[in-house]
């Protein structure tokens, strides 16, 4: 039976735009930001963020150093923040439905800090507090860990406490899902743009 759900971010409770934010970096002189991008794992100083590797100074530094002069931190996260829409009042509304059954809440992401700290904001525009709802976040950057690294999927598990096929995961990259499968998860694949309350009621039982 399933007790509990893994959610990721990007692309699952948030709507990405890779295009969007491509173009909002190379319009500040980034002009090879796409070697960097990526949908679904970031490459480069980008993915080095994401699993702790680098800090997000060093990043901001990085990112500087190819804008154009006059460029600050404000604009970086402007950047970064075009990555993505959402979340929607009506996932906000799922999230505290599926509590409401008795489900614990997790998230599951790749992600970095200076996202994490954007994320915050506009979860709560959502009436979600990313801290206080989810019975535990399962950041990349803080257990430099990566998706679809199996070591990531044990440590989401074990500190759950509960068994891994108790767990659901929703994921909108292949390559994660059939992570988490591997791991003994039960893991759907997710389509962004899609019916998100319909996929987790197929695979739910009906209360």
């Amino acid at each position: 039976m399933i007790k509990g759900i893994i959610f990721d971010m990007g692309g699952v409770l948030i709507d990405l735009d890779y295009e969007r934010c491509a173009t909002a970096y190379e319009s500040l002189g980034f002009k090879d930001i796409r070697n960097y991008l990526d949908p679904y794992h970031q490459k480069g100083i980008y993915g080095d963020m994401e699993s702790g590797k680098v800090s997000e100074d060093e990043f901001y530094d990085f990112v500087l150093s190819k804008f154009r002069p006059g460029c600050r931190r404000a604009d970086v996260d402007a950047c970064m923040r075009s990555f993505y829409d959402g979340p929607t009042k009506e996932k906000g509304e799922l999230l505290r439905s599926l509590k409401e059954r008795g489900y614990r809440i997790y998230m599951l992401s790749n992600n970095n800090p200076i996202m994490m700290r954007i994320c915050r904001e506009d979860f709560r525009k959502a009436d979600i507090d990313l801290d206080s709802f989810f019975d535990e976040l399962f950041i990349s950057c803080e257990m430099k860990m990566l998706k679809p690294g199996r070591e990531i999927y044990d440590e989401a598990v074990r500190r759950s406490g509960l068994r891994a096929d108790e767990l659901l995961f929703i994921d909108d990259s292949p390559r994660n899902t059939e992570a988490a499968r591997g791991a003994g998860i039960v893991a759907l694949d997710y389509v962004q743009g899609t019916d998100l309350s319909g996929l987790l009621l197929s695979a739910l039982p009906q209360a």
